[in-house]
């Protein structure tokens, strides 16, 4: 039996006085009216009215009862009322700010498609992980290693120059003793200075003999950008980063940095229920496919080469998440086909 439907059949018809006037001011038919109360009768074991030809007619202990399914009715009214009130309310995200004004509506629109209102905080990786452990947002996507990875997204480098159909070997930005002009340096983003991306090319940048200063972490993307433009410097950036920001982007030659995200909640709140409704647009909005795979990751890139006696050669070169040959082919980097352009 359904209590509180009963007690609503019951307050209802008490209040009237009639099981057909009750029962229609209480949005339902009368023979589901008599239903209702007659299996309250059941479950209390007294009955509440003495039914007349004309009249239904409150029994003493109808009237004793009347008061708390009164109660029990307008208590059920208010949690109904207070669920649709959090249903409606918005989830707050804590979002990177690497994506875009254009892809953070997308966000928006796709989960109002769904039934979910956003409000959305953008922040830095930092930022986020403080504003879901301090219970300021519901839920945060967060910057973390590639194998703890729910959605990824390849990096790799950009310039304002289009540098050709190549990958970028950082070893190129190493300084000769002819060169004169100022080293070529590559921007690490806010979103990007965080150990599982920082620390590689740390030690890549002490293997191939790069200056400290070559590396260099920026306070915003803004400043690095204006940097790519006016100078001959790098940013390390996803595919469609690049794309946004009108630079040309490819992949590294020695390394395949990735950036990692996966959904923190708040409270030990349930992120994997989160993923399962919002999962596809939230690894739209960062660049990645839904399944977790970076969002046209596949990258085709055909290098033609002259040979020694053996006329042009051609290399096709098909990566995944922006992976390829470390080394390169020994012809590459002998011909320094591989040079940035400057």
């Amino acid at each position: 039996m359904d209590l509180v439907a009963a007690s609503r059949a019951f307050v209802s018809v008490g209040e009237h006085g009639s099981f057909t006037v009750g029962a229609a001011a209480a949005g339902m038919s009368q023979p589901v009216a008599s239903r209702r109360v007659a299996a309250l009768e059941e479950h209390v074991g007294e009955r509440l009215f003495e039914r007349t030809s004309r009249r239904a007619v409150l029994t003493p202990f109808g009237r004793d009862l009347l008061p708390s399914a009164r109660a029990l009715v307008r208590a059920a009214d208010v949690l109904l009322h207070e669920a649709e009130t959090a249903r409606r309310r918005p989830w707050r995200i804590a979002m990177p700010d690497v994506c875009g004004t254009v892809a953070l509506a997308r966000l928006v629109a796709d989960a109002r498609a769904l039934g979910i209102a956003l409000d959305l905080r953008v922040a830095p990786p930092a930022e986020r992980l403080d504003l879901v452990r301090t219970r300021q947002v519901r839920a945060a996507v967060l910057a973390v290693p590639s194998d703890e990875a729910v959605w990824s997204v390849p990096l790799g480098v950009a310039t304002a120059a289009d540098p050709g159909p190549r990958r970028v070997w950082l070893e190129t930005l190493r300084i000769g003793r002819a060169d004169r002009g100022p080293a070529r340096r590559l921007w690490i983003q806010p979103e990007d200075d965080v150990p599982h991306v920082r620390d590689p090319l740390a030690r890549l940048r002490d293997a191939i003999g790069l200056r400290p200063a070559q590396f260099a972490a920026a306070t915003d993307l803004t400043d690095a950008v204006a940097e790519v433009l006016y100078g001959d410097d790098l940013l390390l950036c996803s595919p469609a980063q690049a794309t946004g920001l009108g630079l040309h982007w490819r992949p590294m030659g020695e390394l395949s940095p990735v950036r990692g995200f996966a959904l923190g909640a708040a409270d030990g709140g349930d992120p994997a229920g989160t993923v399962s409704r919002l999962g596809r647009a939230l690894a739209h909005c960062l660049g990645a496919a839904a399944d977790g795979t970076p969002a046209g990751d596949t990258h085709t890139h055909t290098e033609t080469h002259t040979g020694t006696g053996t006329g042009t050669e051609t290399e096709t070169d098909t990566s995944r998440n922006g992976n390829r040959n470390e080394n390169g082919t020994d012809r590459e980097r002998k011909a320094g086909t591989c040079t940035p352009a400057h």
